[in-house]
């Protein structure tokens, strides 16, 4: 067992914990129904899950109506404002669900929660939330619940050391083609402008083994596409003894028998580079698609983000993974309106994009986060000079996303089917190896399966195709 692990008692413990809750819930003939709803990255989709598990395990079915439910439970976003104001917004409605339900339990987990001032918010303004937990406490929800359940007090812990991880919880994934499997929780990085590190702690990474363990567990049980989720996975291993580092891992990954992708996010472009490059290259389970968020383009922003790399050494790192594969699809993050950004270095990001030609692009206008550097910083750019700056971004980006998707158009693509779309005309969703959506004519019952499709027309977001018969 890693230093960094929980210990197995402890585990157990919350295990004997759920099996007596089950054994509640039987004895007493009741089929309790459990909300949960989730806000922010693929990590806190991938706690949602083992929350799920959990909940599951303790006999809890699922609603998607929270005035239904004996237990709601929210897992917060701590990114950006608006996450946090549509959490407050949510949360205060529910007053009215506990009224008519006075035995509600009503929790709430995740980053946002972790920040003391929210924390106070909460059990000051909210006295229906029941529970309150940060994400490293996340393993001790069984242990929170039953107290909830046998007390009737309020349960707030979010003063845990977020410096462990738990193994072993059990997890319920959203679908049986794709699954989320974290590598490493935690970010060393501390950019000026973002509150991860601060809620979510160092960086922890999970043991190679138990790693390699999951993955083949998934593939033995037909998940098609396995994404690796660290805030940096380049990081990986690091903090271990072995020093295993993320390129080894994705080679033993490579290896496990099945037909499925290993993607993974998110990559740190001052961690990123050639050997990464080249294992992607070689790996053949290993999709052709790099996240590699850039943020701004100019290396005096840069430098006030505390990013830890120039524009040039950015724009060398795409040549780099281009040289080692030239279908890798690119994509990144970019924030507009850092406080201080001039026209004259909004103009450099845009110049980024006109040499790397992402496929995609996830931007965002800065969002002041409370407890960070950048929070103190001066020379806000005004809100309508953000907007504009954004739409400008995102007129050019959505050009280029436009003139790569319409070169596919006649080409014959592999796909992983995932999904019903809603769309009759084409009723099903895919993906390409390299992470494009594609929206086909088919079979509903090729879904989980990879297929031959053919392209016949595209816009901005998808290519659209059809199965051949």
């Amino acid at each position: 067992m890693s230093k960094t692990e929980i210990s197995r008692e402890a585990i157990e413990n919350q295990r004997r914990i759920i099996g007596r809750i089950r054994e509640n819930h039987a004895q007493a003939g009741i089929s309790p129904l459990a909300y949960i709803d989730t806000y922010g990255c693929q990590q806190n989709e991938s706690d949602s899950e083992k929350l799920r598990g959990m909940l599951d395990s303790m006999g809890y079915a699922f609603t998607d109506n929270e005035t239904d439910a004996d237990v709601i439970v929210i897992n917060t976003c701590a990114v950006r404002e608006h996450a946090e104001q549509r959490v407050y917004g949510n949360v205060g409605a529910l007053v009215h669900s506990k009224r008519n339900k006075p035995d509600q339990i009503i929790a709430l987990c995740g980053c946002m929660v972790q920040q003391p001032r929210v924390a106070e918010k909460i059990r000051r303004s909210y006295r229906h939330v029941d529970i309150l937990f940060g994400p490293q406490a996340l393993w001790r929800f069984p242990e929170f619940l039953e107290r909830s359940l046998n007390e009737r007090g309020r349960i707030f812990s979010i003063d845990d050391e977020p410096g462990a991880i738990a193994e072993g919880l059990p997890v319920v994934r959203d679908g049986k083609v794709r699954a989320w499997l974290s590598v490493m929780y935690g970010c060393n990085n501390y950019c000026s402008y973002c509150i991860v590190p601060y809620v979510r702690g160092r960086e922890r990474s999970r043991r190679p083994e138990v790693i390699i363990e999951e993955a083949g567990r998934l593939a033995a049980e037909g998940y098609k596409d396995i994404t690796l989720l660290g805030q940096n996975v380049n990081s990986y291993g690091k903090d271990l003894d072995s020093k295993p580092d993320f390129s080894e891992l994705l080679f033993r990954l490579n290896e496990i028998d099945g037909e499925f992708l290993i993607r993974f996010m998110t990559s740190h472009p001052k961690d990123a580079g050639e050997r990464l490059f080249k294992t992607m290259s070689e790996c053949r389970k290993v999709a052709r698609h790099l996240h590699l968020p850039f943020q701004a383009g100019n290396d005096r922003v840069l430098r006030a983000m505390n990013r830890g790399y120039t524009k040039t050494q950015y724009l060398e790192l795409i040549d780099t993974a281009k040289k080692y594969m030239p279908d890798i699809v690119l994509t990144s993050d970019i924030i507009v309106g850092f406080p201080g950004e001039t026209e004259a270095e909004f103009n450099d990001t845009l110049d980024i994009l006109e040499k790397a030609r992402f496929d995609a692009l996830f931007t965002f206008i800065y969002s002041k986060r409370e407890g960070t550097p950048a929070a103190d910083m001066p020379d806000l750019v005004p809100k309508a000079e953000k907007q504009r700056r954004f739409d400008t971004l995102l007129k050019l980006q959505n050009a280029i996303s436009e003139e790569k998707h319409a070169a596919y158009v006649g080409k014959t693509v592999r796909v992983l089917t995932d999904g019903k779309s809603g769309d009759p005309r084409y009723p099903l969703t895919a993906r390409t190896n390299g992470g494009r959506l594609v929206r086909l004519r088919g079979s509903i019952d090729k879904v989980g399966s990879f297929q031959n499709a053919e392209i016949t027309d595209s816009n901005t977001w998808a290519l659209f195709g059809e199965l051949p018969e």
